[in-house]
């Protein structure tokens, strides 16, 4: 599992050099620019949910700062071995970088609503622990 793990989050590194070295081009419908673009819309998900996290953190007092700590970091493996998991099947692929990278954005812009749904909840109020109660499972 580690060593999935560490593979797939190599792919999303190297991704990642390649994003920095070419700039996205959405009309360019290649593997190559499909990964580079994939990756900076992570990059962006990613930027954003720093900030998101950032905002809230600062306004916790110390009990909610360390339980949202632990959260996150929590939150974070989650979402780095979920991804690993999803995209496993296409590992060695040349799509595989391209699959981790939306993987980690879907995940990302998701936790991004629910930060944004707790920083809007008061102190105690229980009906405030689901971001959007329209996505519920029936």
């Amino acid at each position: 599992m580690r060593r999935t793990f560490l593979y797939a989050w190599l792919v999303v590194l190297a991704a990642t050099a390649a994003v920095r070295a070419q700039e996205c081009d959405r009309s360019d419908d290649s593997q190559q620019m499909m990964n580079i673009c994939a990756g900076e819309d992570y990059q962006a998900a990613d930027a954003r949910l720093n900030k998101a996290y950032q905002d809230l953190i600062g306004s916790d007092d110390a009990d909610d700062k360390r339980l949202l700590q632990a959260a996150q970091r929590a939150w974070i493996a989650f979402r780095d071995v979920e991804c690993a998991h999803t995209t496993a099947a296409s590992q060695g692929g040349s799509i595989h970088a391209l699959e981790v990278s939306q993987c980690l954005t879907r995940l990302t812009n998701e936790r991004i609503k629910q930060l944004a749904a707790s920083a809007n909840c008061q102190k105690g109020d229980a009906s405030c622990a689901s971001p959007d109660d329209s996505d519920e499972v029936e």
